[in-house]
């Protein structure tokens, strides 16, 4: 198989089922190679063409709080009492930098999602 830069969703494809079938390559063999460069060529045509769009960073909260089968309640001990929480989901209190850290590794957020300045590319 030839390798190029991928033009279309059909060559994608085609790579991430060639991906599947070297998974197990051994680095360094010349299947490991290929895995490696597929690998490159398939992350950067996700970059390229499936950024994930600026989020709310309010309406992330509320999404993965539900995600994870948690009410606003749950945010107390990060955002302080029940009428701050409330404040804060309605979008009438801002979210501080020592919020931001905690409800990150509370909810597994990314912190660049909760600032709310910027797009999001897969990993």
């Amino acid at each position: 198989m030839k390798l190029t830069l991928i033009a279309n969703e059909d060559q994608y494809q085609t790579y991430l089922e060639r991906i599947d079938f070297l998974f197990d390559s051994q680095k360094g063999t010349p299947e490991g190679d290929e895995l490696e460069l597929l690998l490159a060529l398939v992350k950067l045509y996700e970059t390229e063409n499936f950024t994930i769009p600026k989020v709310d960073p309010i309406t992330a909260i509320k999404i993965r709080l539900e995600d994870l089968g948690l009410k606003n309640k749950d945010l107390i001990p990060i955002l302080g009492d029940k009428g701050n929480v409330s404040k804060i989901l309605q979008g009438k209190r801002s979210l501080n930098v020592e919020m931001i850290r905690k409800l990150s590794k509370f909810l597994g957020l990314p912190v660049q999602i909760l600032v709310g300045e910027e797009e999001v590319t897969p990993a």
